[in-house]
């Protein structure tokens, strides 16, 4: 028993001695989050099935790769090598487990390693520290248009690509051929045979199929024999017959030459035998002149109703030419519907993810928004001079023309200057005014001056506020701010606008800014806010 033991033992020991595992790793330090690649070795025989662990952590550390398993042959051995990637992301000292392998079911080991994960050294006296950046604002890209042409584009190629399809597929398909008599057909299928050039290219069997199928076509539409489904003796003797029956002039020599024709054809299809170059073109005329003479055999029948035919065949003529016209009407408006189709949706597109206002603006155009999009002039008007920045050149007004004439009594200098009119999308003006005598300005006055001056021209329904304003270099105004209806009598309709004033005054002088815009148009209040926003004035000692 003992002895039994003791040999089971030795047997075991060689087993594992043959299937021995063996680890080892690349390095045993690195810096965090770098990779460490452990290698697993299991030495095997050919029969022996080795399982090796999936695994998301081997211990502490986090396997970032579990690579594909090597095999090197050594004789009848082999070696099976497994290679795991290893990390850890917090500095220390790791040890690496054992991992257990099953070979034929049964559990080996591989060795424990120990590690080490050290920091990463972050000279701060060399590397400089930076504020953390705000968000940045993305702006929003003007050359929609580009895109646009480019979409239509497209779909105009797509739709010439389908145009020209369906053109040529139209093209390619054969218009079927109307021939007037069985003698026409046959005459031009021999003709179109000929061109082929079947047997000159080697192709005997398929000549003499086509050859043949032309005369039997012929003879069973002229003489109404079925002379596609007769052998070749079948045929003859029913020509002889439908001959006598019809007492059609049918000479022995006529339909010796016929049945010459069909027997050689049958020796070519199916006993293999290729005919001399010069007999297959005595073939071909012995056809040819059987089937003109059966045809000048058969009586000719003068038709009563030849009008009447020609009158049918004009119509065929016409209800085949107005069907021709019917489809490619119908392919121009399936092009049509298809680039209207594709346009809408693209249209749709837009509109989701940009909005109504948006496509309207850019496709049918906003007066206000070209404005705040196009290039500006920062310029100086008056005096004591406003500088000021505006999408467009400010033009010089007559005082004369908007002024009654008695303020005119108290005025040594007006200079106004202006873009637009309060019945327009957009409106800005600017004045500079001096007295005769000194004046105390009151801006309350000079804004119910304003007031009736507006309700003269139209204005309705005048609402403002005020408030204290000053300039970047410390000027101090007032700014007048509201809504008005404003109407237009000769055209007969209104508008609502939202307007401001900025009102300042110097030695006895006035400097004053307006501008008005529709109420709820975007591009106008961006427009005010950067006019408003640019504005600064000369002093009156400058």
């Amino acid at each position: 028993m003992k002895f039994k033991l003791y040999i089971l033992f030795l047997l075991f020991s060689s087993i594992l001695f043959a299937q021995k595992v063996t680890t080892s790793i690349d390095t045993t330090r690195n810096k965090i989050g770098a990779e460490f690649k452990l290698t697993v070795k299991v030495a095997a025989n050919k029969t022996d099935k080795v399982v090796f662990p999936k695994a998301k952590n081997i211990g502490a550390l986090e396997v970032i790769e579990s690579y594909k398993i090597d095999t090197i042959k050594s004789n009848d051995k082999y070696e099976l090598i497994k290679k795991y990637g290893l990390t850890q992301f917090d500095s220390g000292k790791y040890t690496i487990p054992r991992i257990q392998i099953l070979i034929n079911g049964k559990p080996s080991f591989s060795d424990s390693l120990k590690v080490e994960v050290n920091d990463v050294k972050v000279d701060t006296l060399r590397q400089k520290m930076y504020d953390i950046k705000d968000v940045a604002q993305v702006e929003t890209s003007s050359d929609w248009w580009k895109y646009l042409l480019g979409i239509l584009l497209l779909l105009a190629i797509a739709a010439l690509a389908y145009w020209l399809i369906k053109k040529y597929q139209t093209k390619e398909k054969p218009e079927e051929i109307i021939y007037k008599s069985p003698i026409e057909k046959a005459t031009s299928l021999l003709q179109q045979l000929e061109l082929k050039e079947l047997w000159q290219h080697g192709e005997v069997k398929s000549y003499y199929s086509e050859l043949t199928d032309i005369a039997r076509n012929y003879i069973e539409e002229e003489i109404h024999i079925p002379a596609m489904e007769s052998t070749t003796s079948e045929l003859i003797v029913a020509i002889r017959k439908v001959a006598n029956q019809k007492k059609l002039k049918l000479t022995a020599a006529t339909l010796e030459n016929l049945e010459k024709v069909l027997k050689q054809a049958d020796l070519v299809k199916f006993a293999k035998v290729t005919p001399l170059d010069f007999e297959i073109e005595q073939d071909k005329k012995r056809i040819s002149s059987s089937i003109v003479t059966i045809h000048q055999a058969i009586p000719t029948v003068v038709e009563k109703d030849d009008e009447l035919e020609a009158w049918n065949e004009q119509q065929r003529e016409i209800a085949r030419l107005q069907k021709l016209k019917k489809q490619k009407r119908t392919r121009i408006i399936i092009t049509i519907g298809i680039v209207l189709s594709v346009l809408m949706i693209s249209l749709l597109t837009l509109i989701y993810f940009k909005g109504f206002d948006y496509v309207k603006d850019n496709l049918i155009g906003h007066p206000t928004k070209e404005l705040a999009e196009g290039e500006w002039i920062y310029s100086e008007y008056g005096n004591p001079g406003i500088k000021i920045e505006t999408p467009k050149v400010l033009k010089r007004l007559d005082a004369t023309k908007m002024l009654p004439k008695d303020a005119f009594a108290v005025l040594k200098e007006m200079q106004m200057f202006g873009y637009g009119s309060l019945m327009d999308s957009f409106n800005v003006m600017v004045s500079t005014t001096k007295f005769k005598k000194e004046t105390e300005i009151n801006f309350d006055t000079v804004l119910e001056g304003n007031t009736k001056v507006w309700e003269t021209m139209g204005g309705q329904n005048i609402i403002f506020k005020q408030e204290e304003f000053n300039t970047d270099k410390g000027i101090t105004g007032v700014k007048a701010y509201g809504t008005m209806t404003m109407l237009d009598k000769i055209q007969n309709k209104s508008q609502k606008l939202y307007y401001e004033i900025l009102l300042f005054k110097q030695d006895g002088g006035l400097q004053q800014i307006v501008v008005s815009y529709k109420e709820g148009d975007e591009y106008g209040k961006k427009i005010l806010e950067r006019i408003i926003n640019s504005v600064e004035l000369k002093t009156a000692q400058q």
